[in-house]
């Protein structure tokens, strides 16, 4: 954005883009905490109720790992 876009924006709205942009990548790092620790004690539940594996149960941590470190890397680089 040029000077006269985020100088209009911050007329119209009453604070920065960059303002806007910490609380949606803080939305959605929460989301994400909160989809990862319903998934792992699904899964955990599952687990220790022995209807899936222990593999299929640190699949299911690996994943929401990887997916967790993938997003970090793109929104806070």
């Amino acid at each position: 954005m040029n000077a006269a876009q985020v100088s209009a924006f911050q007329a119209n709205g009453g604070f920065t883009p960059s303002a806007v942009s910490v609380v949606l990548i803080g939305a959605v790092f929460a989301v994400l905490l909160v989809w990862g620790v319903w998934a792992m004690r699904t899964a955990y539940v599952g687990w220790s109720e022995q209807r899936i594996s222990q593999r299929q149960f640190l699949g299911v941590v690996v994943r929401f790992l990887a997916l967790y470190l993938v997003l970090t890397f793109f929104l806070l680089s």
